[in-house]
């Protein structure tokens, strides 16, 4: 069975200006991630990952090299375009949830499909059906300071679930959540992967990576081990 791609980079390279220092993020990064993938983006701080994380969330362009997202050049795009990309094709997963403090569960999942265009009873209709989705169906009207930290990061992975995306980048998940929670949470991620979701997870936890079936670890802007884990961790319980 032939593996089709849905990210592919060639040579990518992101160098920053500060004042009269260059300093090389991405030093020269080739990688080929595929449909229905459920990779974990390790490696030490200043390794990259975070550079490379915001070049294939098309929230950056690189300095050089190329970035095929399912088929489509992005390298070159202005941020418009990129914009338009990064609404229909990535849905993202942050450490900190970035949920809006004032807007219920239901108004912060449904807030991305203002922007593609859907009316207000569509929005809130798919919103609700998400939040059922991660097992949140009763915490539909509830605001952000009302749930737990678990609750919120429900909530945060509903919204990037909510425009059905080609792909989730989550970016350290689980870095704000106690060892329990954030088993729950990697029980979520592998059921979406199993619903046929590519999922890229940034993390340093050796331990959260091992939920995931490929580890690619980044060393000063270089790929340094891109391997298949063989027996990745499954959680017991599910939602």
């Amino acid at each position: 069975m032939i593996q089709e791609s849905i990210i592919q980079t060639e040579h990518l390279r992101k160098t920053y200006v500060l004042g009269t220092e260059k300093v090389h993020a991405l030093r020269d990064v080739s990688l080929t991630i595929f449909k229905n993938d459920f990779v974990s983006l390790m490696g030490p701080s200043g390794s990259g990952k975070s550079t490379f994380m915001n070049l294939i969330g098309c929230l950056d362009t690189p300095t050089s090299g190329k970035y095929f997202l399912n088929g489509q050049d992005v390298s070159n795009m202005n941020d418009d375009e990129m914009a338009v990309v990064r609404n229909r094709e990535i849905g993202f997963v942050f450490q900190t949830f970035n949920l809006l403090p004032r807007l219920t569960s239901l108004e912060n999942v449904a807030l991305p499909l203002i922007y593609a265009g859907y009316s207000k009873s569509e929005r809130l209709k798919i919103a609700k059906e998400k939040l059922e989705s991660v097992g949140l169906g009763d915490r539909v009207m509830h605001k952000p300071n009302e749930l737990s930290g678990g609750q919120r990061q429900r909530v945060a992975i509903a919204r990037a679930l909510v425009n059905n995306p080609a792909i989730i980048l989550a970016d350290e998940p689980t870095g704000n959540l106690d060892t329990k929670t954030s088993v729950e949470i990697m029980g979520i991620l592998e059921k979406l992967h199993e619903e046929g979701n590519t999922i890229i997870l940034v993390t340093h936890e050796p331990d959260i990576a091992e939920h995931t079936h490929r580890i690619v670890r980044l060393r000063d802007g270089l790929v340094e081990l891109d391997e298949v884990n063989p027996n990745p961790i499954r959680v017991a319980s599910r939602i």
